[in-house]
């Protein structure tokens, strides 16, 4: 169903030869990084919006109907879009589909889908986690990226891109040094991050710490009674001081958890990048409200 709705979009309204360059985005901190780089020479069509959830986010009429002329569209990668086939299909001779994540170092962990071109109940699983924005470095690299992306497309403002990105990245490098300070008043021992879903290994891998994930990659796959006392046995074991909820998230299966265990709830934490375009934003609300739980 969905491949015809997007045939009918291009269709019905065509492509339009915009006079501006335009780049259609499909994650909240992509949104926010190409602006950053663009600047006003950049119109960003934000495809997802600050609230959308990226795991299960499907571009309808409207949404591609905005992103019309639009010379690249720039989705997270790493397997998280699950209807890149038929993007693709639809503007392939018309439109570049950067998967920014696509050359970065990558964990493991699948993420997995529902699908309607599928039979009910059936997921596909990609191997990897994608949740690869939780790592500074990654999203340095990231930055390098989108740049070169950009001013490939749109070769006359190429310098500007490149000096906006050299730009951003010494303000990510100023957020990395400002995270591994916070991150030094948690001692070592205390250093384990038990979250709604398995959104945070990157952070975790940058900065020393053990993911206890509730869920999986996505948010729909809860845990069977079994796999929960597990992980109430394996917190209990490594004296784990906070559980953290999700903006993204209803906290209603982890506040039966800091009930079963005693553990305190801590400050929801942002993973999919829910309410803000801004990678810094999201950065320091995330550290701020980790360490105010475990430092002590």
């Amino acid at each position: 169903m969905l491949r015809f709705l997007l045939a009918a979009v291009f269709l019905n309204f065509g492509f339009a030869s915009a006079s501006e360059f335009k780049v259609a985005v499909l994650h909240p901190l992509l949104v926010g990084l190409t602006r950053e780089i663009g600047g006003e020479k950049v119109e960003v069509i934000d495809l997802i919006g600050p609230n959308g959830d990226p795991h299960h986010f499907k571009p309808h009429m409207d949404d591609l109907k905005r992103a019309e002329g639009a010379s690249l569209y720039l989705v997270a990668g790493m397997g998280l879009e699950s209807y890149l086939p038929k993007l693709r299909e639809i503007i392939a001779n018309d439109a570049k589909i950067i998967e920014v994540g696509a050359t970065l170092p990558a964990l493991e962990g699948s993420c997995d889908h529902g699908d309607e071109d599928h039979a009910h109940d059936q997921a596909h699983s990609h191997g990897l986690d994608p949740h690869w924005w939780h790592s500074i470095d990654l999203f340095r690299r990231a930055t390098a990226i989108v740049a070169n992306a950009m001013a490939e497309a749109d070769p006359e403002n190429a310098a500007l891109y490149q000096q906006n990105a050299t730009s951003y990245r010494a303000e990510l490098d100023d957020l990395e040094r400002w995270t591994k300070r916070e991150i030094a008043k948690i001692p070592r021992e205390r250093r384990h991050l038990a979250t709604a879903h398995a959104a945070f290994n990157y952070f975790c891998k940058d900065y020393g710490f053990t993911a206890h994930p509730l869920q999986g990659i996505n948010r729909e796959q809860m845990p069977n009674p079994k796999r929960l006392a597990a992980l109430i046995a394996d917190l209990k074991k490594n004296q784990v001081a906070a559980i953290f909820p999700e903006k993204e998230s209803n906290p209603k299966t982890l506040q039966t958890l800091t009930h079963d265990t005693g553990i305190k709830l801590g400050e929801p934490l942002i993973a999919d990048g829910a309410g803000t375009t801004d990678y810094a934003t999201m950065m320091r609300h995330n550290v701020e409200a980790i360490v105010k739980a475990l430092a002590n």
